[in-house]
C-alpha cells in the first residue's frame, strides 16, 4: 500500500513540475513596471501633463504672425452693383463674382505679455512632469507595501508548517510511550487535538497568503485568474541604510529637492510668478502690424451691344465754317441686351484678377483705457494664485516633514521592537528545547509542551512581523529622500 501511495505521489509531483518551471516569478521591479505601464492613475495623470505640454506649445506659437488666406466664389441674382463698372445691372441678371484674400498680423510688442505667457506655461507643463513623477512614486510603494505584506505572510506559512512538523513528531514519540505503557493516552489525545489547531492555523494563513497575492495583482491590474507569482528574496538580503543615516532633518533636506511633489511646487509658484507679470502687461499698449493682398473677378451674364439706328442724333455742339453755323451730330444707336452663357463668364478671368489686384499693410497701437475692470482683475487673481501656490509649498514641506519625523519614530520603535522579539526567539527556543527533551524522559507532561511550543511560535510570528515591519519602515524613509523602493 505504502509502494502505490509514493507511486501516486511521484505522478502528481511530476504532472506539476512542468507548471512550476514554467512560471516566471516577478521581482519587485517588474511588478512596479508593470503597474506603472498598466495603472489607470498613471495614465490620466499622463494624459493631465500632456495636456499641459499642448498649452506650452501653442504659447510658443502665438510669438508667430497670423497668417490667413480667404477666397469665395458665389452666383448673385436680380438687382445688383458690376464690380468691373461699378454701375447697376438689370434685374434679370445673374453676376458670377470671386474673391480672393490673403492677410497676416504679428504683435510686434506688448509689454512681454506673450512671452511671459510662454514661461508659465513651459513652468506648469513641467509641473505636470513631476505630477506624473509623483504618482508613479506612490503607486511604487503601495507596490512594495503589498509584496513585503506577501514575504511575510508566507514566512508566517513556514512558520506554522515547522509547528505542523513537530507536532507530528511529538505524535509518534508519544504513541511510543503510549504503546510502551510509560505514558498515558491523555498525551497523545492532547497532541493530536494541538495538531488539529496547527492544521487549522496552516490552512489560515496559506489563505492570507493567497489574499495577499490577489490584493497585489488588483494593485498591478493584472487579471486575478493569470497564473503569478513573486520572488522571495531573503528577508536578511533586503539592503536598509543604518538608521543613524537617515536622521530625519537630513531626510527632509533631501526630500525637499527630490520628491516630485515639493518639485511640481516649486515649479508652480514658478509660472505663477509668470503670470503675475503677464497679468500685468495687459495694462499697457499693444502694438501690432498687419498686411493684406486681395483681388476680385466679376462678370455678369446680361451686357448691351450698341445698334445703329440710321439717323443721326445732335451733338448739341457747333462748329462754324465762314459764316455757316454747322451743328455736329452722331450716329444714332440703341443699346441691345444680350446674354452670355455660363461658360463665357470666365472669360477674360486672368485679365481682371490682375486689373483688381491690390496690396495693403498698416501698423495698429491698442491701447486699454477701459476694459471693465479686466486687467485689473485679472493682475489681482495671478497675485491670489501666486500666493495659494505658496500656501500649498509650505503645507506640504510641512507635511512631509511630518511624515518623516513619524517614519523615524516609528523605524525606531520598529527595530527596538525587533531587537526584543529576536531575544525571545531565542528564550523561548531554549525553553522549548528543555521541554522536549524533558517529555521525552516523561519528566513533562503534553500539555506543558504544548504551551512551550506555542510560546515559541508566538515568539518565531512576532520576530518575523517585527523584522518586516522594521524593513517597510526603513524603506518609507529611504523613499522620503527621494531614493524610491529597492528590495
Amino acid at each position: 500500500m505504502r509502494k502505490w501511495k509514493m507511486l501516486l505521489l511521484i505522478c502528481l509531483q511530476g504532472s506539476f513540475l512542468p507548471f512550476a518551471f514554467s512560471q516566471e516569478k516577478w521581482d519587485l521591479r517588474r511588478c512596479v513596471d508593470y503597474a506603472l505601464a498598466n495603472n489607470i492613475s498613471v495614465k490620466q495623470t499622463d494624459i493631465q501633463s500632456r495636456l499641459a505640454a499642448v498649452d506650452y506649445k501653442q504659447n510658443k506659437w502665438s510669438q508667430y504672425p497670423n497668417v490667413d488666406f480667404s477666397t469665395s466664389t458665389g452666383l448673385g441674382f436680380g438687382r445688383s452693383i458690376d464690380p468691373n463698372t461699378n454701375t447697376y445691372i438689370s434685374e434679370t441678371a445673374m453676376l458670377l463674382s470671386q474673391n480672393f484674400g490673403l492677410s497676416a498680423g504679428v504683435t510686434v510688442f506688448n509689454w512681454h505679455r506673450i512671452r511671459n505667457n510662454i514661461m508659465a506655461t513651459r513652468f506648469a507643463a513641467d509641473a505636470g512632469n513631476m505630477d506624473v513623477a509623483k504618482v508613479k512614486n506612490d503607486i511604487a510603494l503601495n507596490v512594495a507595501t503589498f509584496y513585503l505584506q506577501i514575504l511575510l505572510a508566507r514566512q508566517q506559512v513556514n512558520i506554522a508548517k515547522v509547528q505542523m512538523a513537530q507536532t507530528r513528531e511529538q505524535i509518534g514519540f508519544a504513541r511510543k510511550k503510549v504503546d510502551a505503557g510509560a505514558s498515558p493516552e491523555l498525551d497523545v489525545l492532547t497532541l493530536e487535538g494541538q495538531y488539529a489547531t496547527d492544521s487549522s492555523n496552516y490552512i489560515s494563513a496559506v489563505a492570507t497568503a493567497d489574499q495577499n497575492l490577489l490584493d497585489l495583482k488588483a494593485v498591478l491590474n493584472f487579471d486575478p485568474g493569470a497564473a503569478f507569482d513573486i520572488a522571495e528574496p531573503p528577508v536578511e538580503q533586503i539592503p536598509l541604510e543604518p538608521l543613524l543615516d537617515l536622521q530625519p532633518e537630513n531626510v527632509f533636506r533631501e526630500g525637499v529637492s527630490n520628491m516630485p511633489a515639493q518639485k511640481a511646487n516649486a515649479l508652480r509658484i514658478q509660472a505663477q510668478e509668470y503670470n503675475v507679470k503677464a497679468a500685468k502687461g495687459a495694462f499697457y499698449p499693444t502694438i501690432s502690424v498687419g498686411a493684406g493682398l486681395n483681388t476680385q473677378f466679376g462678370m455678369s451674364n446680361k451686357y448691351a451691344l450698341p445698334q445703329l439706328t440710321g439717323r443721326d442724333v445732335p451733338t448739341g455742339t457747333y462748329w462754324k465754317n465762314g459764316t455757316d453755323t454747322i451743328p455736329v451730330v452722331s450716329p444714332g444707336y440703341i443699346l441691345q441686351s444680350q446674354t452670355r452663357s455660363f461658360s463665357k463668364l470666365w472669360d477674360g478671368w486672368g485679365t481682371l484678377i490682375n486689373d483688381n489686384f491690390r496690396q495693403n499693410i498698416g501698423v495698429s497701437i491698442s491701447v486699454p483705457i477701459n476694459n471693465g475692470g479686466q486687467a485689473r482683475f485679472n493682475q489681482q487673481r495671478a497675485k491670489l494664485n501666486l500666493e495659494n501656490a505658496k500656501l500649498t509649498r509650505d503645507q506640504s514641506d510641512l507635511t512631509l516633514k511630518t511624515e518623516i519625523y513619524k517614519a523615524y519614530n516609528s523605524a525606531s520603535a520598529a527595530l527596538e521592537k525587533w531587537n526584543a522579539t529576536k531575544a525571545s526567539v531565542s528564550l523561548t527556543q531554549r525553553t522549548y528545547d528543555f521541554a522536549s527533551k524533558r517529555f521525552e524522559l516523561g519528566l513533562l507532561n503534553s500539555f506543558d509542551l504544548i504551551t512551550s511550543q506555542n510560546n515559541l511560535t508566538r515568539a518565531k510570528l512576532d520576530q518575523a512581523a517585527a523584522q518586516f515591519d522594521y524593513v517597510f519602515k526603513m524603506k518609507v524613509l529611504e523613499f522620503y529622500k527621494g531614493q524610491g523602493i529597492k528590495l
